[in-house]
């Protein structure tokens, strides 16, 4: 007796689109997916690294190049930072915004990253300066035609005027005028705003080196760059 084999079902064109598109949305999804997972990893990772050696919470942004990949080959081409909160070191109302570049993720919780090489400016405003010396200091202006700070001190009696520039690498503060009534502001006071001053000026992370300083009206304006630097190893759970 003889079979006959039954002719195979023939699939739709509809069907093939369909299972095409599908497979299509899967794939998308999954890295989208994992774009996602690799993003919340590396932020983690990274900015626990950064907070650690800049004192201070920041938000941070990545360039175009997928974290994906990243993820896989440790490598981040540039990385945007920004101080995040009123205060960055001693400092209150410093905004400072970074960038990083030739970022290279070292593998393991208990390791840090390598920094190639960055860039930041640095905005301190009029009202973060006064705050910053409150109580040595009642009001803060700044002149960018002279590139002189006046500040009122003693009540409002007394006057300071002040100079910041950049001299050997190095953020430095000279007391052009300081008089109380007519007479010289004690050298204590005038030294002690000079002293906190130039600290909250050179708190600068990761080899950041001063290259330009500006008096604008609204404040001081600092220019950085900086060099190849190690980061510290995440902390707690921001494994990388």
């Amino acid at each position: 007796m003889s079979t006959k084999s039954l002719p195979a079902p023939k699939v739709g064109r509809r069907t093939v689109v369909i299972a095409v598109l599908t497979v299509i949305v899967l794939v998308v999804a999954a890295l989208i997916g994992g774009e996602a997972y690799a993003r919340h990893r590396i932020a983690s990772c990274i900015s626990s690294q950064f907070e650690k050696e800049m004192g201070s919470q920041i938000d941070v942004g990545f360039g175009a190049k997928p974290l994906l990949i990243t993820w896989l080959d440790g490598k981040v081409s540039r990385l945007d930072v920004d101080s995040k909160g009123d205060e960055f070191g001693p400092a209150v109302d410093m905004q400072v915004h970074a960038q990083f570049h030739d970022i290279e993720m070292a593998e393991g919780s208990n390791s840090g990253s390598s920094v190639g090489s960055s860039n930041a400016d640095v905005s301190w405003s009029n009202s973060g300066i006064s705050q910053t010396l409150q109580g040595l200091v009642s009001d803060v202006q700044s002149d960018p035609d002279t590139g002189q700070l006046t500040m009122k001190v003693l009540g409002g009696f007394g006057a300071m005027q002040l100079t910041p520039r950049i001299q050997d690498g190095k953020v430095d503060i000279d007391v052009a005028q300081a008089q109380f009534l007519g007479i010289g502001v004690p050298d204590d006071l005038a030294q002690g705003v000079v002293d906190l001053m130039t600290e909250s000026l050179q708190t600068y992370p990761m080899g950041l080196q001063p290259t330009e300083l500006r008096v604008t009206a609204d404040g001081i304006q600092v220019d950085l760059q900086g060099g190849p630097t190690e980061l510290p190893a995440a902390e707690g759970n921001a494994s990388c």
